[in-house]
């Protein structure tokens, strides 16, 4: 739920805002939303970057409308985990902020159980991050040179939200380090760094 000014609700979803009322929301000081939802909107919109630079490079890449379609299809993922990512955040907090109220026996349980399930979006953004660095990669390779820049910079985006992502699912996850989860996180992390870095020097 996105709230704008003094806690009125005036949008059931981030993407019913302007842009200006996104920043406003963003910066509000409130605990959420947080990182999450940023990154999730930051590759969106990377997503559609890299939609735009293969449909401009239509005349010289087969698979052009493919990869077009593809990004779109990730950019529409991307965007709908900036909701599920806060509601899941913003549950966990609740959890955190009743504490005193649950039974002792099961307080680290609950508690653990709702920041697990707060990992789950920002896993997802990484996985979907790890996609996009990817696609842009390839689109920087096929692009046409007027729009090569866009899926370069699309991959760089890519790479650092799978990075911002990756310590979400840490940090959600901070007492089972060893989970498997945080593993993933920082392999989609870094095969997307290295995606981004292979977009800017082919």
């Amino acid at each position: 739920m996105a709230h704008i000014g003094n806690d009125a609700v005036v949008a059931s979803s981030f993407l019913d805002l302007s842009v200006r009322e996104l920043l406003s929301e963003v910066s509000s000081g409130r605990r959420s939303p947080g990182g999450g939802p940023v990154l999730a909107l930051t590759l969106a919109m990377a997503a559609g970057v890299v939609a735009m630079s293969a449909r401009a490079s239509r005349a010289d890449w087969p698979d052009a409308d493919a990869a077009a379609a593809n990004a779109d299809a990730l950019a529409q993922q991307a965007a709908a985990l900036a909701d599920r990512d806060a509601e899941a955040f913003e549950n966990a907090l609740a959890t955190l902020d009743a504490a005193d109220a649950i039974e002792p026996e099961r307080r680290d349980e609950e508690i653990g159980r709702a920041f697990a399930a707060a990992a789950e979006p920002p896993l997802e953004i990484g996985e979907l991050a790890h996609a996009v660095a990817r696609l842009a990669a390839e689109a920087a390779a096929h692009a046409d040179e007027r729009v090569r820049p866009d899926a370069i910079g699309a991959a760089a985006l890519a790479a650092a939200v799978a990075t911002g992502a990756a310590e979400l699912v840490a940090v959600n996850l901070t007492a089972t380090k060893a989970d498997e989860r945080v593993a993933r996180a920082r392999e989609f992390a870094e095969d997307a760094d290295r995606a981004a870095r292979f977009a800017a020097f082919e």
